[in-house]
C-alpha cells in the first residue's frame, strides 16, 4: 500500500488523469464566454515567435488558432513535473512542445526550437516562465529572435470577470459567461537592439492592452 502512495506513483497517476480534465475545463470555460479578438492585419511569411506572460497561459492556444488557423507551433515548456502536465494539455490542442527553460535544459531547448523553426514552425514562449520573477523577460526569447531573425507577436487577454491565483505569476482564470478581449500585437523585430533594450520592448508590447 505504501508503494502505491509514493511520490512517483502519485505523479504517474496525475499525468494521466489531469491533462484531459484540464483540457475539458479550458474548452468549457472558453465556449461559455463572449469573445472579441483584436488581431494584426497581416502575418509574416516566415515563422515567428509568440510571446505571452505565464499568467496568461490558459487561453493563449485559442488566440493562436484565431491568428493562424492551420499554423504549426512549438510551445517551450519547462522540463519538470508541472511542465509535463502542461505539455500533455498542449497535445490536445495538437501543438508540439519543446522541453526546457532558462533554469533547466536551456541549451537543449534552444537547439530544438531552431530545428522546428527551420521546418516552418512558429515558437511560443513565456518570457517570465517557469518561475518568474513576475513579468520579467529572460534572455532566451531575445536569443532566439535575434539568432533566427524572427519577428515577435505579443499575446494578451483580459476578462470582464475573473479569478486570480496567489501564485508568483498571478495566474488569471476568466469566469464563465464573462467577456474576454483577446489581443495580438503588431509584429515587431528585435534586430539591432541590445539585450536590455530588447527585453524592455518585449515587456512594453506584452503590457500594451492591460
Amino acid at each position: 500500500m505504501a508503494k502505491l502512495l509514493t511520490k512517483e506513483r502519485r505523479r504517474s497517476i496525475a499525468v494521466k488523469i489531469l491533462p484531459p480534465l484540464i483540457y475539458l475545463f479550458i474548452r468549457v470555460l472558453y465556449f461559455s464566454t463572449k469573445k472579441r479578438f483584436h488581431l494584426p492585419k497581416a502575418l509574416p511569411d516566415e515563422p515567428f515567435i509568440v510571446a505571452f506572460w505565464h499568467g496568461k497561459l490558459l487561453l493563449a492556444p485559442y488566440l493562436y488558432k484565431a491568428l493562424k488557423k492551420d499554423g504549426k507551433i512549438g510551445v517551450m515548456i519547462s522540463d519538470h513535473f508541472d511542465g509535463e502536465i502542461i505539455a500533455r494539455v498542449m497535445d490536445y490542442f495538437r501543438f508540439d512542445t519543446i522541453r526546457g527553460s532558462s533554469t533547466r535544459g536551456g541549451v537543449k531547448a534552444l537547439k530544438e526550437s531552431f530545428k522546428l523553426i527551420d521546418t516552418g514552425y512558429d515558437i511560443a514562449i513565456t518570457p517570465d516562465g517557469p518561475k518568474g520573477p513576475y513579468q520579467s523577460v529572460a534572455d532566451g526569447i531575445v536569443a532566439i529572435a535575434q539568432k533566427k531573425r524572427l519577428k515577435i507577436v505579443a499575446f494578451n487577454y483580459k476578462a470582464s470577470s475573473f479569478w486570480e491565483t496567489q501564485s508568483w505569476d498571478r495566474f488569471m482564470i476568466p469566469k464563465p459567461f464573462s467577456t474576454i478581449e483577446f489581443y495580438a500585437s503588431d509584429f515587431f523585430s528585435l534586430e539591432g537592439l541590445e539585450m536590455n533594450e530588447a527585453k524592455r520592448l518585449i515587456k512594453e508590447k506584452l503590457n500594451e492592452n492591460v
